[in-house]
C-alpha cells in the first residue's frame, strides 16, 4: 500500500494505491471546508447513497445489497445518520475505507467516489483535484513506459548473450583451484567469486574506504550477468550439483556472457 501526496489549492491530499486502484483522502479534501462531519452529511444524502451503492454493485461481488436498500429507505429522515465505518461494516463496501491512526488515518475513497464527493464540496475544487490527479497519472504512465523500454532493451541484451562471442574488458578470470575447493558460507558469495573473482569480505578488506558492497560498484553488464547466474544457480542446486562443480560452471557461464555483453550496443543505451 503506497501513499502519495497531491497538492490541490495549497492543500496536501493523500492518495493511496491499493491493488492498483487509487484511493483519495476525503478527510484531507475537507480541510478548507470543515471537518469529517461534512463527510457524514454527504453520506446521508440519498443521491450519494444511490451513487456509492451503484458503484459497489458494479465493482464488489461481496456487496450486501439488502443492507444498501435499508439505508436508502432511511435516507432523508432527520434521524438517519451514516458514517463511513457503519457503511463499510454493514455492506462490506470496498469503495470507501476508514483508516485508523493519528498520522495518515481518516476516510479514503476510490477516485470515482472521491471526485463525486469533490463535486458536492465545491465544483471548482473538484476540477483542481481532477487536474492534479490527471497530472499524476500522466507521470505514472511515463514511468511505466520507461520501465517497459528498459525491459525491452534488457531482453535484447540477453538474446545477444546466446549469439555473440566478443572479447574485451571486465571479463571474469577463471576460478583458481583454491577457489574451486573452498567452502562458501552463502550462495551470494559463490556468485561473487564466479563473477567478480572474490567474496564480499575480500572486497571489503581491499576497499576499506568504500561504503556498500561489491555489487553496489558493479558495472551494468555485470549486474545483468549476475541476474542470470542467480537463476542458473537455483537450477543447479535443484539438480543436486555440489558447490565446487557449480562454481566452475557458473564461472564459465559468467565469462561467456560477459564476453558477449561488453561490446553490446543495446546495453550502452542504459548507461
Amino acid at each position: 500500500m503506497k501513499e502519495i501526496k497531491l497538492i490541490v489549492n495549497g492543500v496536501e491530499i493523500s492518495l493511496m494505491k491499493i491493488h492498483d486502484a487509487d484511493y483519495i483522502s476525503l478527510t484531507d479534501m475537507v480541510k478548507n471546508f470543515g471537518d469529517d462531519a461534512m463527510i457524514y452529511s454527504w453520506m446521508r444524502n440519498r443521491n450519494t447513497l444511490e451513487f456509492i451503492g451503484l458503484w459497489e454493485q458494479m465493482h464488489n461481488p461481496d456487496f450486501k445489497g439488502n443492507e444498501f436498500v435499508t439505508f436508502k429507505t432511511l435516507a432523508g429522515l432527520n434521524s438517519f445518520n451514516l458514517t463511513p465505518r457503519k457503511w463499510i461494516e454493514a455492506t462490506k463496501a470496498i469503495g470507501i475505507i476508514s483508516k485508523a491512526g493519528r498520522y495518515g488515518g481518516g476516510t479514503f475513497a476510490h477516485s470515482d467516489i472521491a471526485f463525486e464527493f469533490g463535486s458536492w464540496l465545491n465544483p471548482a475544487f473538484k476540477l483542481y483535484l481532477l487536474k492534479e490527479f490527471q497530472r499524476l497519472k500522466a507521470e505514472e504512465q511515463k514511468r511505466l513506459s520507461l520501465n517497459w523500454q528498459l525491459q525491452r532493451t534488457l531482453a535484447k541484451v540477453n538474446y545477444r548473450i546466446h549469439t555473440d562471442a566478443i572479447k574485451d574488458k571486465i571479463i571474469p578470470s577463471p576460478v583458481t583451484r583454491v577457489q574451486a575447493h573452498a567452502i562458501y558460507a552463502s550462495e551470494a558469495d559463490l556468485l561473487n567469486v564466479a563473477l567478480f573473482g572474490q567474496t564480499a569480505k575480500e572486497w571489503r578488506d581491499s576497499n576499506p574506504g568504500k561504503d556498500g558492497n561489491i555489487r553496489d560498484y558493479a558495472e551494468l553488464e555485470q549486474l545483468v550477468v549476475l541476474s542470470n547466474l542467480e537463476s542458473i544457480n537455483a537450477l543447479l542446486v535443484h539438480q543436486g550439483m555440489k558447490q565446487p562443480e557449480r562454481l566452475m560452471q557458473l564461472n564459465e557461464t559468467a565469462i561467456t556472457q560477459m564476453k558477449s555483453l561488453v561490446a553490446n550496443k543495446s546495453i550502452k543505451l542504459l548507461k
